[in-house]
């Protein structure tokens, strides 16, 4: 088995490859596609999210748009424990510091990555060799209208911060579902951001991230748990 050479060209082709790779480990995906296996994830946190993208066809890569932009589909890799509960919060998108005028929910990136997401657990105990961690089933999933209405409520409470100079002021206790932490490798990484007083300030860029305890939920109502 080899990786396809093309995007998948509907959303059931697209689970099929997903169904295909189900419990086979990271190392043995990684020798098939001849991928070198980093030693750890310190300086490879994303290294299972791209051999996944591989085995599965995305074409998105770093560009603002979904992992299958011709399926509308985004491609979540998850780590989880023995319980199947998240190890850790999923990043959504870059949260804009210079909101563009007259953006809604509705228009927003964070609303376009999780208007259909595939979803695909992974393991992540560190007890267990990065090597021999094992892909579990992934599964698609839609926002349902309380989901939904959840991180409408979160997107509107921080994006009013934001345009109204206070980005400084949020914390990574905002938020039911979804909340906004700093996102750069290291503190040096500076973008522009509105102040108080309506001038441009620098601070450290910000990411829009789903909280543990609903992604856990999300798991939970895929796999009877």
């Amino acid at each position: 088995m080899q990786p396809p050479s093309s995007p998948p060209t509907s959303p059931e082709s697209l689970l099929q490859r997903c169904h295909a790779i189900a419990g086979l480990s990271l190392g043995e995906l990684a020798e098939m596609a001849n991928i070198a296996i980093p030693a750890n994830l310190q300086r490879h946190k994303g290294w299972p999210g791209m051999l996944i993208e591989k085995w599965l066809g995305a074409s998105a890569g770093s560009k603002p748009q979904q992992d299958f932009p011709e399926l509308g589909i985004e491609l979540k890799t998850i780590p989880i424990d023995a319980n199947f509960s998240p190890l850790e919060t999923t990043y959504v998108c870059f949260a804009p510091l210079l909101m563009p005028p007259g953006i809604t929910w509705e228009t927003s990136n964070v609303r376009n990555k999780l208007q259909q997401v595939l979803w695909l657990p992974i393991e992540g105990d560190r007890a267990i060799p990065l090597a021999q961690r094992r892909v579990a089933t992934g599964f698609y999933w839609r926002p349902n209208v309380h989901e939904d209405a959840l991180l409408r409520s979160d997107w509107e409470e921080l994006v009013e911060q934001i345009s109204t100079g206070q980005v400084e002021t949020i914390t990574s206790r905002q938020g039911v579902a979804l909340h906004i932490r700093p996102k750069a490798a290291n503190g040096k990484v500076l973008t522009d951001a509105l102040g108080q007083e309506g001038q441009r300030i620098k601070t450290r860029p910000r990411g829009f991230y789903l909280r543990k305890t609903f992604t856990h939920q999300i798991l939970s109502n895929a796999f009877g748990g």
